[in-house]
Parts: structure tokens; C-alpha cells; sequence
């Protein structure tokens, strides 16, 4: 679904910090903290990682599965559209 780099390139996108997207997500500080230091697919109740997912797509944010059309075959993230200032 989303992993740790993904995560914090996404944010990294954004321009906002850890606490920023848990708010965004409606989740604690140390759950975001958690689910970005997964090397690879975040581990996590469904919930939570739904959560992340959705503030991440509203807040402008693209995430690109693995294999999908592109010039590289990895995951990724990009921007749909500018990003909103927080």
C-alpha cells in the first residue's frame, strides 16, 4: 500500500513535518514515527495506514506503485498539484 520512504518523501513534497501529517491523519505523532521507519511496506493496523493514505492524496500527493508505467520500475510519489500551505 505505502512504504516508510514514501512516506517521508511525500512529506518531504509537502514541505511539512511528522507532526503535520499526523495531524492530517488524525493519528499520534509516534504512529506516524513508527510507520516511516519501515524499510519496506508499512506494518500497521489498516485504519491507520487508510488514514495516512487519505490525508496524503487530499494534501496533493500521488503515491506510484511498484511496476507501474514509468521510466524506472519502483515505487514512488509526486505531486498532483501544488502543494497547500499549512
Amino acid at each position: 500500500m505505502i512504504t516508510g520512504p514514501q512516506m517521508r518523501a511525500a512529506r518531504a513534497l509537502l514541505c511539512i513535518d511528522q507532526k503535520t501529517l499526523a495531524e492530517l491523519a488524525g493519528l499520534s505523532v509516534p504512529t506516524v514515527q513508527r510507520m516511516e521507519a519501515s524499510s519496506g511496506n508499512v506494518r500497521g493496523l489498516i485504519e491507520s495506514l487508510t488514514k495516512v493514505v487519505a490525508a496524503l492524496e487530499l494534501a496533493g500527493i500521488e503515491l506510484i506503485k511498484e511496476g507501474s508505467e514509468s521510466i524506472a520500475s519502483g515505487c514512488g510519489v509526486r505531486l498532483k498539484m501544488p502543494p497547500p500551505t499549512y
